[in-house]
């Protein structure tokens, strides 16, 4: 068994690109190993800012031997066709061909052995395939070199056995040599193979491993923390995004000056964090310290004192910045900043960002009925000043604070509380990894916000198309099903996108219909994602009109429908659907024609039919009524009292006889069993 060591030496590659790549690399040389017969024991992938690097094990010398069987021509079939199969196969003689009896006659057969091929012949190719194939979500080229790639590769290391494993990748040189740190070990040295490259790197002032170099950073913050009584708040985004960019971590802690601790703790945060990449500390009752941790990429002689002052000075010159907004901004009332939203565009077939904000004031308005506990004057106030905070300086310098500003200045302003809060959460969720408002007022906000955005993109045509999503619009229909899930409210979202929709030239009812399926698309995908069948959700959304676009009562329509099939009533009864279903469909299909007229009680013979329609009217009439109050379950109880009667009609009654009155009333009858069952849910489309 061969090793196999590759490294790529390259310019800084950006942080967030660093793991995708090195684990797409993986699998693409995982994968072409396997396809060649060449499976490696074990492989894993390394990444640096400078480096992707793969270390293999367990590969096998050469491939295996292969033996190929091809059937020639009959025997005796004339010379040349014989002459032209020998060549085809590399034999020299028809002796060497064997000849066997087969359906068709006696026929010459080839066995060819193939001997495979060692490895340092095939591995070559094999990188060369995977290094080309792996994507990038950005490339560049760079001078004297056709080559596309994140950054500019500068050397490739690639050795099999210890041994130089040549291949050509453009203009980059192909060895045993690689670098160490940038700073610290900057010297080119050679290695003998894996263990040698792991532990010259070592030496070199290298953490290869991201996730031994992640948890070290992970520990030193930690501990720097506690070495001033202090806690780490977490931010495990910001720590993956540190660990790309250092190969050397060193932890080191700076002080805050004593005036900038007045500053809302968001803004310390966005400070340290989005410009400086610096970690927060939380005193013991969880308010911000003055203190912050960053990790370097260098150890300094000094003991890191020049590299904590240089820090200390670019952030004071950051908060001061921030302290310079923070008193300028609060000398105007949000109030007085919403008309200037009128000057601001929000998209261009669109109008001002003030047009949509009273759009969504009267949506808040209008969903504030649906949410328990909220005020509707206090909901609309919130979104008329929700948007103001975008003209602040603070809010144009630290555009990740629009919202968390707002509350802040509406709070200044002396607005009722729930108002300033609903303004901090209206944008909720920002992502799947975001929390949901809540509190009655932010949920009426941050639904009508949503809910504004993709009426508003929909009717002007901006629909997301499968490679791309640029107005974020299933992102908002996403959070908008997270909120009323989470929260467990009953919106009818159908009413909502139709008086939404009045603002724009759309024909509201097919378009709130549209809209609805939007929804609907990513529920599905959203209850998958929890190991709920497709087929039972795709059943009951069938529904999702005729519930107003109420989820929560789409849910419970989904639970009943699966408690149901589990029971031997409804397993028993979805099969006697199916056959009345393709009975009439079959029917209908070849007399080209619907069955869905009324029953004529005149035309029922034998006792069977006349149960059936009997049991089909007091289940159809029970079901609807227990349907309008929402109770699925006792709708599924009047369904389950048709598997008797239908059992019966299927044994005792002929549907296709030679009297076509009769034979019409009966596809009624099954057609009318269809009609029922699927004003629970459409059972067309529940498998198995």
């Amino acid at each position: 068994m061969s090793e196999l060591l590759l490294e790529m030496l390259c310019e800084e590659i950006p942080a967030r690109m660093q793991r995708r790549a090195i684990d797409d690399l993986t699998g693409l040389l995982r994968d072409k190993l396997a396809v060649a017969k060449l499976p490696a024991a074990s492989l894993r992938g390394y990444v640096t800012p400078r480096r992707l690097a793969i270390i293999a094990a367990g590969i096998p010398k050469a491939q295996p031997d292969q033996t190929e069987e091809r059937r020639g021509p009959r025997v005796g079939t004339p010379q040349p066709a014989i002459d032209g199969f020998l060549r085809s196969t590399g034999l020299e003689t028809v002796g060497e061909c064997e000849t066997r009896d087969t359906d068709r006659g006696k026929f010459y057969f080839a066995v060819v052995h193939y001997p495979g091929r060692p490895a340092e012949e095939v591995l070559p190719e094999i990188i060369r395939a995977a290094m080309a194939e792996l994507s990038w979500p950005k490339s560049m080229r760079y001078p004297a070199s056709s080559l596309r790639w994140i950054r500019p590769v500068t050397a490739i290391l690639c050795l099999l056995d210890g041994e130089v494993l040549p291949f050509s990748f453009d203009r980059v040189p192909v060895g045993r040599t690689t670098r160490g740190h940038r700073f610290l070990s900057p010297s080119e040295f050679c290695v003998a193979n894996a263990a040698d490259y792991l532990e010259r790197l070592r030496e070199a002032h290298v953490v290869l491993d991201q996730d031994s170099r992640q948890e070290t950073i992970r520990r030193g913050l930690e501990d720097a923390a506690a070495a001033e009584r202090l806690s780490l708040k977490p931010d495990p985004g910001l720590l993956d995004e540190v660990t790309g960019l250092v190969e050397f971590p060193v932890v080191l802690a700076g002080a805050l000056d004593a005036h900038f601790m007045t500053l809302p703790p968001e803004v310390l945060t966005a400070a340290m964090r989005t410009h400086q990449k610096y970690f927060s500390c939380l005193q013991p009752d969880g308010t911000p310290a003055q203190r912050f941790l960053f990790v370097s990429n260098n150890l300094a002689a000094d003991g890191g004192k020049t590299i904590i002052a240089g820090n200390e000075r670019v952030l004071r010159a950051r908060l001061a910045d921030a302290r310079f907004f923070w008193d300028h901004d609060r000398k105007v009332k949000l109030e007085d900043r919403v008309d200037a939203l009128k000057d601001r565009v929000y998209y261009t077939k669109l109008g001002s960002v003030l047009e949509r904000v009273k759009r969504v004031e009267d949506l808040a308005y209008l969903l504030a009925n649906d949410v328990p506990g909220a005020s509707k004057s206090l909901s609309q106030r919130a979104a008329h000043l929700a948007k103001a905070d975008l003209s602040t300086g603070m809010v144009g310098e630290f555009p990740e604070l629009q919202g968390v500003m707002g509350r802040w200045y509406a709070l200044n302003d002396v607005e009722d509380e729930r108002v300033a809060d609903a303004i901090a959460e209206h944008y909720k969720p920002r992502g799947p990894n975001d929390s949901c408002p809540s509190a009655p007022n932010s949920i009426v906000v941050a639904l009508a916000d949503k809910i504004e955005t993709l009426v508003a993109f929909f009717a002007i045509g901006e629909w997301p198309t499968g490679s791309g999503d640029p107005f974020a619009l299933r992102r908002a229909a996403q959070g908008i099903i997270r909120i009323i899930l989470e929260n467990e409210l009953r919106v009818p979202l159908k009413g909502a996108f139709i008086a939404a929709s009045g603002y724009f030239n759309v024909e509201r009812e097919k378009f709130a219909a549209q809209l609805l399926e939007f929804i609907g698309d990513r529920l599905k995908i959203h209850l998958r994602d929890q190991g709920v069948r497709h087929d039972l959700i795709g059943a009951a959304f069938a529904q999702i009109d005729a519930d107003r676009g109420d989820l929560m009562r789409l849910l419970r329509r989904v639970e009943a429908v699966r408690a149901f099939l589990d029971t031997d009533d409804g397993a028993n009864l979805l099969i006697a659907y199916r056959r009345a279903s393709n009975i009439v469909t079959i029917e209908e299909r070849r007399d080209q024609r619907r069955y869905d007229g009324d029953i004529d009680e005149a035309m029922l013979r034998q006792p069977e039919e006349f149960a059936m329609a009997k049991d089909l009217a007091f289940a159809r009439d029970g079901a609807e009524r227990s349907l309008a109050r929402g109770e699925f379950d006792a709708a599924m109880a009047h369904l389950a009292a048709l598997r008797r009667p239908i059992d019966e009609f299927f044994d005792k009654i002929t549907v296709n006889t030679d009297e076509p009155n009769l034979r019409e009333n009966r596809l009624c009858l099954l057609s009318r069993i269809r009609e029922t069952m699927n004003q629970v849910a459409d059972f067309s489309q529940i498998e198995g």
